[in-house]
């Protein structure tokens, strides 16, 4: 048999060709899905500080009320924490000074700074509403469930 070069595709060439448009379509598709697409633009994640904490009694059924701690950040990105195993808001409000003007999206850093002044007892109430509110911030931030 002999081939005829008149310009027209053939079968076998319609169908490579499509074969190889629809893999480039699948790759650039997946390397496209491992990009965040959620990312909280009103937040530029570098400049980000604490700027305050704040504490409220939330009051609840049970023997006692429940605080919560809200820190504030410089981009108007906060997060919440609860103050646990019956430990004073004050443990938390203690650690004010450690935390403002820190990047809370460095939580290891904040973490190591702040963990000395935990413990088994009731401080370390404090220091898990930090540590709370801190992921909450981060969260947000980057739009991912922590």
């Amino acid at each position: 048999m002999t081939k005829k070069n008149s310009g027209l595709w053939g079968r076998r060439d319609v169908l490579k060709s499509s074969a190889l448009l629809l893999g480039g379509t699948v790759i650039a598709a997946d390397s496209l899905a491992a990009y965040p697409k959620a990312v909280n633009t009103n937040s530029s994640p570098s400049t980000l500080k604490i700027t305050d904490m704040r504490v409220a009694n939330l009051v609840k059924p049970g023997p006692s009320p429940c605080p919560i701690i809200r820190i504030d950040t410089n981009q108007g990105v906060y997060g919440l924490g609860e103050v646990r195993d019956g430990a004073s808001p004050t443990y938390a409000l203690f650690l004010k000074s450690r935390i403002v003007g820190e990047n809370p999206l460095e939580l290891d850093k904040i973490f190591r700074k702040i963990k000395q002044f935990g413990g088994h007892a009731r401080q370390g109430g404090g220091v898990c509403a930090i540590e709370m509110a801190l992921w909450d911030i981060a969260g947000k931030v980057y739009n991912a469930p922590v």
